[in-house]
């Protein structure tokens, strides 16, 4: 295998990927705990990988664990392993996470979801570098390289005692924060390239033919809530979807449960037999845009720290809203005013004032 086979899908030429690379190669050589902050999809797990291959532990045991799939008790066992008779059903020793990546490297995602228990044994590890098994009263003395991850605000946590400050200060010595797709423009369609080059080389297909105009237009422009996993599904999906490889591709489906049979609204389960589907759509969240003829309702999630510039606010959203409409309508100006509710001349000056027209296209038979 190849050293460096895990970290394939760690491509890009924006500014803001480049310095994430740069600080991964100086912070890989060190036997220090890094934090890796960044949201869903952008690609920690990546990222976790390569600070491992490129330390002097790479040939070693590189171990990953999802903190958020195991309750508080299965997570402790998981982690630390447990000594026969210590709980029901354990009849002989079991060893952690934490032995079997000695000397290599142990990567915890999702970090935030840990309970206080648990956050006061991963101190003792980092401290000292030992731990007792669960049923156990013997330390255990191991050499283990901490990365973690998380999609949350951890200073923000520690704030109000959801997590351990003295933990965070321990894990803290350098931290990664991966940049959104949105905020890497320029990588998007290298990205896009590249999961589109794999898809048809897993489908056969002799060749890919790259994308029109249009397709590359729409990859470019939408906001991607889901980032590089999103991504890598819709860009698969149109290339599956392509009845032509000699063509290029130029359907994409932002969003495959999109459909004039999908149910709407959610059913509860006393009338799961007796009443219908009910035919109002639920609140949408901004991130989201709903299929023709139906209205937009905002559920704002944000935090907003005042005092705010709410004319700037405002505008700022109607452009965000407008252009996340464009692009679920393939640009066609005509959908995009149903999806917003406007007339389509309405629309027109919504895109003349923000300057948006270029966005849009001309010509919507």
């Amino acid at each position: 295998m190849s050293r460096f086979r895990q970290q394939d899908n760690l491509l890009g030429q924006s500014n803001s990927f480049l310095e994430v690379l740069e600080q991964i190669s100086q912070i890989a050589p060190l036997n220090k705990p890094v934090l890796i902050i960044g949201e869903r999809g952008t690609g920690k797990e990546l990222v976790a990988a390569r600070l491992h291959f490129l330390s002097k532990r790479w040939e070693q045991t590189y171990l990953k664990l999802n903190c958020a799939a195991l309750n508080e008790n299965l997570l402790e066992s998981e982690l630390f392993g447990y000594e026969a008779g210590a709980f029901t059903g354990a009849a002989k020793r079991r060893e952690g996470r934490f032995e079997t990546a000695h000397n290599g490297t142990l990567f915890l995602d999702e970090l935030a979801n840990t309970s206080g228990m648990i956050q006061e044994k991963l101190l003792r590890v980092i401290e000292y570098g030992e731990f007792e098994r669960v049923g156990g009263s013997r330390s255990i003395k191991v050499d283990v390289r901490l990365v973690a991850a998380t999609n949350e605000d951890l200073p923000a946590l520690a704030d109000s005692g959801e997590f351990r400050a003295d933990l965070l200060d321990r894990l803290a010595f350098d931290v990664i924060t991966l940049p959104p797709l949105r905020e890497r423009k320029d990588d998007i369609l290298m990205l896009a390239e590249n999961f589109a080059i794999n898809m048809a080389r897993e489908l056969e297909m002799e060749l890919f033919s790259g994308f029109t105009e249009k397709a590359k237009r729409i990859l470019l422009d939408y906001h991607w809530p889901g980032n590089i996993r999103e991504l890598k599904n819709v860009v698969e999906r149109a290339v599956y979807r392509s009845n032509n490889p000699n063509l290029p591709v130029h359907q994409i489906v932002l969003d495959p449960f999109e459909s004039a049979f999908r149910p709407k609204g959610r059913i509860k389960t006393q009338d799961r037999i007796s009443a219908p589907i009910a035919q109002t759509a639920p609140p949408t969240v901004i991130n989201e845009i709903p299929k023709d003829n139906d209205k937009i309702k905002v559920k704002p999630e944000a935090v907003v720290e005042f005092p705010v510039d709410l004319k700037e606010l405002s505008q700022n959203f109607e452009i965000d809203l407008i252009n996340k409409a464009l692009a679920d309508s393939q640009f066609n100006q005509k959908k995009t005013a149903d999806k917003l509710g406007l007339t389509y001349h309405q629309l027109r000056g919504y895109l003349k004032k923000y300057n948006l027209l270029e966005n849009a296209d001309e010509d919507d038979d």
